[in-house]
């Protein structure tokens, strides 16, 4: 029962400083720099990459958005990947002004392989754009997301991650769910990393990439989120990414609850992935680096299925000291109150606070506060049912909500 209590106390330390840590740098997005100065004043040419799998619904809200940029018309070229299309995508796309370019490959139907196709076309055709965006087929884009991108680009900086707003929070409380985490994680995860010189991560969508970093090896992601992948790539080879809270892009996310599951076990399968490909190099990164940002990058991977890994022996700890007889009752309870307030409450208060600081409106959202519970503990259950299976197959979500962006603005 001794070892019992020493790797009960042992494991209360090590949490109790990952968020110390993880706290003390979310502060940092309170802080408010200037920003940086331009390096070179040039209007950039870019392409907007829309990888599309049936998505007839939403494709034409997406392009008409980005054919309303307040930005040189003749220096952004809209392309949509129609990938393996069985209705009017491509059509729709073309009769909207897109490019398009249909692709058929029914072994590899992610984004990551989409991209990487594509790209590599555009790199041996030698095209003459010096950065592009990727979006998913339901977003749609704010009329600025282009210029402020480009001054982002004349900063010096090389991959930046828009912010990926939500453009349904209301429609249900799985929609409220995403909505407020991706609210708290832009503020207190990406901007705060961005302000201090450590590394915010893609995102999934609404980024830009300079062109030049993929010449040599196209898109080259394996992992179901190549976005993180993406990332931690950079990361190892000491390049941060930049972070633009003026380039926004709205999102659509699944009204139900079926769908976000299946999606966000996707999502954790992916971490999972690359935790197993990239934990090794992170450390050895932050051996030949030697800088906080790589520290950094390493926590992250380590923060995910790791420190739920350690959360549940922790609580399982507690419950075999009990049994034994060495705990009371009400010192169990005490105890594993302790891990529910801050994982259930904390993020309630947090939502908020990040609402009245990014200016959303809270009235509307008010009635979904109470389930945002809910949203955290069936994510804890995908992490739990991933570390035992890990399904790897892609699943449509699909896309219904007709939404343009002038009704959004």
């Amino acid at each position: 029962m001794e070892y019992i209590y020493i790797l009960r106390e042992a494991l209360v330390y090590i949490l109790g400083i990952f968020w110390i840590y993880q706290i003390s740098i979310s502060l940092c997005s309170l802080i408010k720099f200037k920003d940086k100065p331009l390096k070179v004043t040039k209007n950039h040419k870019f392409m907007a990459i829309l990888p599309a799998h049936d998505e007839e619904k939403v494709i034409a809200n997406l392009i008409e958005s980005l054919n309303n940029q307040d930005y040189d018309k003749n220096l952004l070229d809209i392309y949509v990947i129609a990938d393996n299309c069985t209705d009017n995508t491509a059509q729709i796309a073309r009769e909207h002004g897109a490019i398009v370019y249909e692709r058929f490959d029914e072994e590899h139907k992610t984004k990551g392989y989409a991209l990487d196709w594509f790209l590599k076309q555009k790199i041996k055709e030698n095209a003459d754009y010096d950065a592009f965006f990727v979006f998913d087929a339901d977003n749609i884009v704010d009329k600025n997301f282009t210029k402020n991108m480009n001054k982002k680009l004349c900063q010096g900086e090389e991959v930046v991650q828009g912010y990926r707003d939500i453009k349904n929070p209301t429609d249900s409380w799985v929609t409220a769910g995403y909505a407020l985490f991706y609210w708290t994680m832009h503020r207190f995860y990406h901007l705060a990393r961005y302000n201090i010189g450590l590394s915010p991560l893609l995102n999934g969508t609404g980024f830009m990439v300079k062109f030049d970093l993929v010449k040599n090896t196209g898109w080259d992601t394996v992992t179901l989120t190549e976005d993180i992948e993406f990332s931690l790539k950079r990361i190892i080879q000491g390049k941060r990414l930049g972070w633009a809270t003026d380039a926004i892009v709205y999102d659509e996310q699944p009204v139900n609850f079926k769908a976000s599951w299946s999606q966000r076990s996707r999502w954790t399968v992916g971490h999972i992935q690359c935790m197993s490909i990239y934990t090794k190099d992170l450390a050895l990164a932050v051996k030949k680096n030697k800088t906080a940002m790589n520290v950094d990058g390493l926590l992250y991977i380590l923060g995910s299925i790791p420190m739920f890994i350690i959360t549940l022996v922790l609580l399982l700890s507690n419950f075999v000291i009990y049994l034994a007889n060495a705990m009371t009752g009400v010192e169990l309870l005490i105890n594993v109150i302790r891990y529910i307030i801050p994982t259930f409450l904390i993020p309630i208060l947090s939502a908020v606070f990040t609402m009245y600081l990014e200016n959303k409106p809270i009235k509307p959202m008010r009635k979904w506060l109470k389930y945002y519970p809910l949203f955290i503990g069936s994510w804890l259950l995908i992490n739990f049912k991933c570390l035992f299976k890990k399904d790897t197959k892609w699943e449509k979500i699909e896309h219904i909500r007709d939404i343009k962006i002038k009704e959004i603005a």
